[in-house]
C-alpha cells in the first residue's frame, strides 16, 4: 500500500493537525481561518448521518457511564460542548427528570441532526464556538465534554471558558477515547494499514492529544480546578459481522475514514483482507465484540475564584 507522495504530504498534515489539537471536531469552529487546511477538517466531520454510523453509535454506548462519573443529578442546567449528534444530551435526559440542557456545537448540520432526535423541551440544541461560549459567568451547575477535548484547536483557551460559564462549586467533566491503545476499534485498524505500509504510521491516532492516562487530568490541574479525578470508561463495540465493522470506514468520516477514503480500489482490497485477518483472527465471520476505552475526568470550580 504506497501511497504517492502527494497524497501522503496531505494526509500527514491532517495528522498532524489532529496531533496538535488543531481539528475541528465535526467541523468545529468554522469561522477560524484554516486556509490549506479547511478542506481536510470538513471531510473529516462532513455528514452527520454518516458520522453517526461510524462513531456516533458508540458515543451513545459510552454517554451514559459518563454521565454517571460526571455526577450529574435533578434540577441542575448544563452545558454540552460539541454536542454533536446528541449522544450525551439525550443521555443526561434519559437519566435525570427535572432537568435543562444546552448542547452547542459549531456544525449547523450536526446541531439540526441532534435537534431532529428529540422533541424534550428540556433540551436545546445551538451553534457554539467551545473557546468563545456566548453564555454569563456562572450560567450552569456543570459543564461536559464527550469526545471533543481532543479535537478543539485551543483546549485550554476552552477549559477557561467552561470554568467562567460554570458556578462556583459546580463541576465540568469530560471523556475521550484512548487512541494509543483501549480503542481497539481504531487501534486494529491503524495496526493493520501500518503493516502494509510502515509510512502510514505517521497518521495514526494514536497521538491525538489527551488520549492517554493522565493528560486530561493534567489539564483539568493546570486550568485550577480542584477535586479532580479521573477513571477509564470500558465499553463493549458489537459488530454483527466484518462487514459491519468495516463499511463505515468508507463513510471518510474522521481520520481513518478519510485514510480510507484516499486509498485506490486495489489498496482498499488489501486493508480490507488484512482486517478481516486480524480482527476475525481465524474465526469464521460472525458476531464479534471489541473494548473501547475511553478515560474521563471531572473537576469542581473553586468557590473563592482562586487557581
Amino acid at each position: 500500500m504506497i501511497l504517492d507522495a502527494k497524497l501522503m504530504t496531505r494526509l500527514v498534515a491532517v495528522a498532524a493537525v489532529a496531533a496538535a489539537s488543531a481539528l475541528l471536531v465535526k467541523g468545529m469552529l468554522p469561522g477560524i481561518n484554516l486556509g490549506a487546511q479547511e478542506t481536510s477538517q470538513e471531510q473529516m466531520f462532513s455528514e452527520a448521518e454518516k458520522y453517526e454510523r461510524f462513531m456516533g453509535r458508540w458515543s451513545q454506548r459510552l454517554a451514559p457511564a459518563f454521565v454517571k462519573f460526571a455526577g450529574v443529578s435533578d434540577g441542575e442546567r448544563l452545558l454540552d460542548v460539541g454536542s454533536g449528534t446528541g449522544s450525551l444530551a439525550l443521555a443526561i435526559a434519559a437519566q435525570t427528570r427535572r432537568r435543562e440542557v444546552v448542547g452547542i456545537d459549531p456544525s449547523r448540520a450536526f446541531v439540526d441532526f441532534a435537534s431532529k432526535r428529540t422533541s424534550d423541551p428540556r433540551i436545546k440544541f445551538q451553534v457554539g464556538d467551545a473557546q468563545k461560549l456566548a453564555f454569563p459567568n456562572a450560567s450552569f451547575n456543570r459543564c461536559l465534554a464527550l469526545l471533543v477535548m481532543n479535537f478543539i484547536p485551543d483546549a485550554r483557551q476552552a477549559m477557561t471558558e467552561m470554568r467562567r460559564v460554570t458556578k462556583p462549586g459546580g463541576w465540568v467533566a469530560a471523556s475521550v477515547w484512548d487512541y494509543n491503545e483501549g480503542m481497539t476499534m481504531l487501534r486494529l485498524f491503524w495496526n493493520a494499514a501500518v503493516a502494509l505500509d510502515p509510512a502510514v504510521a505517521r497518521l495514526d491516532e494514536r497521538d491525538m492529544p489527551f488520549c492517554r492516562r493522565g493528560q486530561l487530568s493534567a489539564l483539568w490541574k493546570e486550568s485550577g480546578f480542584k477535586d479532580v479525578e479521573e477513571t477509564e470508561l470500558v465499553i463493549d463495540l458489537e459488530f454483527s459481522s466484518f462487514e459491519d465493522y468495516w463499511a463505515p470506514f468508507l463513510e471518510s468520516q474522521g481520520p481513518a475514514g478519510v485514510f480510507v477514503g484516499s486509498l485506490t480500489k486495489d489498496q482498499r482490497e488489501k486493508l480490507k483482507n488484512q482486517l478481516r485477518n486480524d480482527v476475525l483472527a481465524g474465526r469464521p465471520d460472525g458476531p464479534f465484540t471489541l473494548k473501547a476505552r475511553a478515560w474521563a475526568v471531572r473537576g469542581r470550580v473553586p468557590t473563592d475564584g482562586g487557581k
